[in-house]
Order: structure tokens, then sequence, then C-alpha cells
């Protein structure tokens, strides 16, 4: 990637961020931005954890279908 390119990546993302922030201050939008990421984290430590969990049934977590008679009997 050339350097221009990456320059320009970088100052679209920065025009993005701006337009989520909106009015809300940089201060505010850091908290509920670093609150997403969090349970992003959250959210695929969750899946590792029921991969283990599910790996001597030979599952995948995402691979389970709620829709299925079995899951809604549980």
């Amino acid at each position: 990637m050339s350097e221009s390119h990456k320059q320009q990546l970088e100052q679209q993302l920065w025009n993005i961020a701006n337009t989520l922030r909106g009015k809300m201050d940089a201060d505010e939008f850091r908290d509920y931005i670093l609150g997403f990421i969090f349970f992003k984290y959250l959210s695929e430590r969750m899946h590792l954890y029921a991969d283990k969990l599910l790996e001597e049934d030979g599952i995948k977590y995402d691979s389970i279908d709620e829709n299925t008679p079995m899951a809604r009997n549980t």
C-alpha cells in the first residue's frame, strides 16, 4: 500500500469517526467506543470458550441452529 493511499485511508477513517461522534465530546465518545470494544472482546471470548466446551462433540458454537426442534425444547 502506497504512503499516499495509506494517508487517504487514515483521513477517511478519521472523518467517519468524527461523523459517528456527532456533537459528543471526545471523552464521551471514547468511553462509548471502549464499551463497544469491551463487549466485542467478551463476545469473542465467549465463542472461544463455547467452542472449547463443544469440541469433544465435534460442534462449533456458530454452527448451532436455534430453530431446530431440539433447541426449542431445551
